[in-house]
C-alpha cells in the first residue's frame, strides 16, 4: 500500500479514486463495499460494487474529538440483511474506510478507522452511524459513586445466577405479535414483572442466538405475556425456545428482597442529594442535623 503514489496520482488532477470500505461482525464476518462502478479487491477482502452502499461526508480532526460520519445502504440477502442486523451482528462491528486508486489497488490510504454506533432503519434501506476510534474515550473507567447498584446482574461482582433453577424460565412461544409481543404459558411460580428489565435469548429455530430486553412483563388470561422493547430477528417464530432471566431496577431494596443478594450491592444508597449538600440545620423540620437513617 503506498499513500504516496496516491498522493502523486492526485496531484495529476485527472484521478480515478473511490472508496472502499470493510465491516467486520462480531462473528468475524469480514464484508467489503466499494462506490466504483466494479468489484476491487486487496488485503484478502472483495470490496463488492453492487450493494448499494455509500458513505456520507467524513468529519475528522486531529484532536480527541470524536470522528463521525455515516454510511447508507440497501437491504439484500446478498450483502447486508435484516435479520442479520436484528440479531446485532453489526452492532460494534469494526469498520475501515480507503481512498482508492481504482486503477492500481496499490495506490491507496487508509482515511478512517473505527466501528458502527447506532442503525437505523430506513424504508428499505438502513443508515449506520460510524464512530471513530476515540468514541473509547468516552466510556466511564474506574469506580462510580452513586445511589443505585453500579453491577450488572449475573456478573462477577454480582454473583447471581441468574439461569439458576428459580431465576429464569425456558419455555416456548404460543404467539408472537409484531415480533416483539409474545404469549408464553402460565408461569404461576414468577410473580408478574419478575423478567421486567431482563434478556431473552432465543435458543433455537432460525433466530437461535437472537436477544432482547424485555420491557414488560405480565399475566393475561392465564397464560404470560413479554414486551420486548425492540423486535426480534425475523426468523423469530412460534414454537421456538426461548430462556428468560430476571430483571434488576438497581435499587438496594430489590437486591434484598428479590434476589437475597445484599452483601454483593455495589451501591451507595446513604450518599446525600444536592439538596441535602446545600442545607443547614434548623430546629423543625427534617433538617435538624441528625442522623439521615432513624
Amino acid at each position: 500500500m503506498s499513500a504516496a503514489a496516491l498522493s502523486a496520482h492526485l496531484k495529476t488532477g485527472v484521478t480515478t479514486i473511490c472508496r472502499a470500505w470493510a465491516v467486520t461482525r462480531k462473528d468475524g464476518m469480514v464484508l467489503g463495499f466499494t462506490d466504483h462502478d466494479r468489484d476491487l479487491e486487496f488485503d484478502g477482502i472483495t470490496f463488492r460494487a453492487s450493494t448499494g452502499l455509500t458513505a456520507r461526508a467524513l468529519e475528522q480532526s486531529t484532536g480527541l474529538a470524536v470522528d463521525n460520519a455515516e454510511a447508507v445502504g440497501a437491504l439484500s440477502d446478498a450483502a447486508i440483511r435484516e435479520a442479520d442486523i436484528a440479531a446485532g451482528l453489526y452492532d460494534g462491528a469494526g469498520v475501515k474506510s480507503w481512498l482508492v486508486n481504482w486503477a492500481d489497488v496499490s495506490e491507496r490510504k487508509l482515511t478512517f478507522r473505527g466501528s458502527i454506533g447506532e442503525i437505523q432503519r430506513q424504508g428499505p434501506g438502513f443508515r449506520a452511524e460510524l464512530r471513530g476510534l476515540a468514541e473509547a474515550l468516552n466510556q466511564t473507567k474506574g469506580a462510580v459513586y452513586q445511589k443505585p447498584c453500579a453491577a450488572v446482574l449475573g456478573d462477577g461482582r454480582c454473583k447471581v445466577d441468574t439461569k439458576s433453577s428459580g431465576m429464569s424460565l425456558e419455555t416456548q412461544a404460543v404467539t408472537i405479535e409484531g415480533g416483539s409481543v409474545l404469549t408464553l404459558p402460565a408461569a404461576p411460580a414468577f410473580p408478574a414483572g419478575w423478567f421486567a428489565r431482563g434478556r431473552l435469548t432465543v435458543l433455537d429455530g432460525a433466530a437461535a442466538g437472537a436477544v432482547g430486553v424485555v420491557k414488560r412483563d405480565r399475566d393475561l388470561a392465564g397464560q404470560r405475556q413479554v414486551e420486548l422493547w425492540e423486535m426480534l430477528s425475523a426468523g423469530f417464530a412460534p414454537g421456538d425456545t426461548v430462556r428468560i432471566e430476571p430483571g434488576c431496577d438497581k435499587r438496594l431494596e430489590t437486591c434484598r428482597d428479590k434476589f437475597d443478594n445484599l452483601l454483593n450491592f455495589r451501591g451507595f444508597p446513604d450518599i446525600p442529594g444536592e439538596d441535602w449538600l446545600v442545607s443547614y440545620p434548623v430546629q423543625a423540620g427534617v433538617n435538624d442535623g441528625g442522623s439521615l437513617r432513624r
